[in-house]
């Protein structure tokens, strides 16, 4: 299977190029790599809170949302006694990876069909418990936390416990029941909100991420943030695309529609596959996983396989969309 006959749908990454203007910001970026970066990402965190109408003080910028992600839990880690780590599974792959990396205790909570059970979690909190991750839409059934779930959520998690709404899918939520972390902000200062150019902006190979919340976890944060982390390049990139915001939301709705366009048809073929507010679709498959595995790599169709459970393929252009249906409506792979 040749390079330019693979269909990238593994990563949840943006099938479209960076727009002119962003290309254009980077190339003239390039002629200064000479120079170290900013020690702090300062610029790029001021174009952040203007964009989002926040004081800069409460905005952090990292490595992409794995790497802020990694901060907050090194603030977990520090002291005699660490704090535990609270999550629902399956979830984001990076909570459990990075945290018992760090020597961080981590539990799980299971979900409740596709979706976080927010019930369970809140009872699972205890003394221990110190950070709460809540990827919305989540990652990887796609399902989205509504906006009274969290508001419910958010009233019984004592405000000791850091809640950390992982929210790097949200920009290709269409249901307007989704939660909206910076519009839930202000009421709840033990609320971090985590969102990245990864996805929404196209831009993952350079990894900028950033987190919004109130200025005493984000001064935490900024605390423990290495020197010369985002280099001038990913800054300048990050900035022009801010300024793209029209065309890039566009290109969003555009992905959306596609995904809602395959979610129906593998519905109507037959095929169980829940609602999904992310750039990706889900599909339950249990044991079946690992043979639609092999019959999409067969076709040149890569997706990300999680044996025994399911798979998340990533929505990109038409062709790649039609090629999963083609194998996800086929017969061969699911016959025993």
């Amino acid at each position: 299977m040749s390079e330019q006959h693979t269909h990238r749908a593994a990563a949840n990454e943006s099938p479209y190029p960076p727009p002119p203007a962003v290309l254009d910001a980077v190339a003239e970026a390039s002629t200064r790599i000479n120079r170290y970066p900013e020690v702090y990402p300062t610029t790029l965190a001021e174009a952040i809170a203007a964009h989002h109408g926040v004081p800069v003080e409460q905005v952090a910028v990292g490595a992409g949302g794995a790497g802020l992600i990694q901060q907050m839990l090194h603030l977990v880690a520090r002291g005699r006694r660490r704090g535990e780590a609270l999550f629902a599974w399956r979830s984001f792959e990076g909570y459990p990876l990075i945290a018992e990396g760090m020597g961080v205790p981590v539990r799980r909570v299971p979900l409740r069909g596709h979706a976080h059970d927010l019930e369970a979690m809140a009872k699972a909190v205890r003394r221990r418990t110190k950070l709460v991750f809540l990827c919305s839409p989540n990652n990887p059934t796609g399902a989205a936390i509504r906006q009274d779930e969290l508001d419910a959520f958010l009233a019984r998690v004592p405000r000791r416990v850091f809640v950390v709404l992982d929210e790097v899918y949200r920009g290709f939520a269409t249901d307007p029941a989704t939660a909206d972390g910076l519009r839930t902000l202000p009421a709840h200062p033990n609320l971090v909100v985590l969102r990245s150019f990864s996805k929404a902006y196209g831009l993952a190979g350079l990894r900028v991420g950033y987190a919004v919340g109130h200025s005493g976890p984000i001064a935490g944060l900024r605390a423990v943030t290495m020197p010369f982390l985002v280099p001038e390049v990913a800054q300048a990139a990050a900035i022009a695309a801010l300024a793209a915001e029209p065309e890039y939301a566009a290109r969003r709705r555009e992905v959306a529609a596609e995904r809602d366009r395959v979610l129906r048809a593998l519905r109507e073929a037959g095929v169980d596959a829940p609602p999904s507010e992310g750039n990706f679709v889900w599909l339950p498959l249990g044991e079946r996983t690992d043979a639609f595995e092999a019959a999409c790599r067969a076709e040149g169709l890569l997706v990300h396989a999680f044996p025994g459970e399911g798979a998340r393929v990533t929505i990109g252009l038409p062709e790649s969309n039609d090629l999963l249906l083609k194998v996800a409506t086929g017969t061969a792979w699911s016959r025993p």
